[in-house]
């Protein structure tokens, strides 16, 4: 697992990939979506490795003053069920309480079966949708208390 920012081409690439997927499942509404995930503006992102090949991403992105953002999280079809989105998901967390935060907050579509299991598995607590994910009838909004 690496930390860097969003400069970092491993991570750009994964962000692509991760498009391209999204293209697929969000069909219609991907462009509404794709909106609030420029990463030009992001500064904290893992990617992880497995065999030194980037495989997955994750990243933090402000709130407010007590909270970040999780955003951008993706495996590599071919690396999943390896336990790779959970630890960059720890490692996110890890760095969120290290910069003070107190908590985590994210959102993804309802039709995103498996990163739904991966927040409930996580401890991920379904919230009321926030900010421009507000009105959105296929986003589920969630939170973590960073203890």
């Amino acid at each position: 697992m690496v930390r860097t920012d969003s400069e970092n081409t491993d991570f750009r690439n994964l962000v692509k990939d991760l498009d391209t997927f999204l293209r697929i499942t969000d069909g219609d509404e991907h462009e509404f979506y794709n909106q609030y995930n420029h990463i030009d503006v992001i500064k904290h992102t893992a990617v992880a490795y497995l065999n030194n090949q980037p495989v997955g991403c994750g990243a933090l992105k402000p709130y407010d003053s007590d909270c970040i953002e999780i955003k951008r999280m993706f495996t590599k079809s071919e690396a999943r069920g390896n336990g790779i989105a959970t630890k960059i998901l720890q490692e996110l967390e890890a760095w969120a309480k290290e910069l003070k935060y107190k908590s985590c907050i994210l959102e993804t579509g309802i039709r995103q079966i498996e990163a739904i299991a991966l927040y409930n598995k996580n401890n991920y607590q379904l919230i009321p949708n926030y900010g421009q994910y507000k009105n959105v009838i296929n986003s589920l909004c969630f939170k973590k208390d960073l203890l």
